[in-house]
């Protein structure tokens, strides 16, 4: 959550052979799971004809995705962290603003959240071992030029994927992804935002780096490909 997923999903989703861009709040537990995602999507309208692809974000973890259990060998995984600081402060921020009795809107609760994902995705790299491509989130702003012909060429596509992306009808509502008002901008937008008014404390925030590090290191000693900062 908070880690420029919508954006990346709006790039994808705005590619011909890919459809889908938002976040379904579903798991996948069995290949019926896949069947329930189609379906969705059909009764939606949004299934583009001849696409290869169908997207979905997974940012907590109470949705679970069982590689082994799909039966389909054509699934592309893309993992993705975001630094302590700007993600925890990023939830801060998004709670206070729609929804300030939520936990996450208090610095303790997100920093939990944060903790708890970063060790649950480690994990996943760990047991799908070469089963996944890696990228620092923070790429898909400062670095797009680099990252997106490299995700272009791990999914096979035909045509690159570009900076410009489409304005859909779920773009900006709740529950579908960011609903800030910079992805009705349909272009990437670089500047880095500074939260300025949330305060995290050391306390909190320095677990929470230290976190980073060691699971962003497992998850990239066992990624098959990745783009990363450095």
């Amino acid at each position: 959550m908070r880690a420029n997923t919508s954006l990346i999903g709006h790039i994808l989703g705005s590619h011909p052979q890919i459809s889908g861009y938002y976040e379904l709040h579903r798991p996948y537990h069995a290949r019926q799971d896949l069947i329930k995602q189609q379906q969705l999507f059909a009764d939606r309208g949004d299934i583009k004809p001849g696409s290869k692809y169908l997207f979905d974000k997974l940012l907590h973890n109470k949705y679970p995705l069982l590689l082994e259990n799909l039966q389909r060998e054509n699934i592309k995984v893309l993992l993705a962290l975001r630094t302590a600081e700007q993600s925890i402060k990023s939830i801060v921020n998004l709670f206070l603003k729609k929804e300030q009795s939520h936990p996450y809107a208090e610095p303790v609760y997100a920093v939990r959240y944060y903790r708890e994902r970063l060790e649950k995705l480690a994990d996943f790299a760990q047991k799908y071992s070469s089963g996944f491509y890696y990228f620092d989130a923070e790429l898909v702003r400062s670095e797009p030029q680099r990252l997106l012909p490299r995700l272009q060429q791990w999914l096979s596509l035909d045509s690159p994927l570009s900076e410009q992306y489409q304005i859909f009808s779920r773009t900006g509502q709740s529950r579908a992804g960011d609903s800030s008002a910079n992805m009705q901008a349909g272009r990437i937008i670089k500047e880095r935002t500074r939260y300025q008014n949330i305060d995290i404390p050391v306390s909190l925030l320095k677990p929470a780096e230290q976190d980073y590090q060691q699971c962003r290191q497992r998850i990239l000693s066992n990624a098959m490909a990745s783009a990363t900062l450095d």
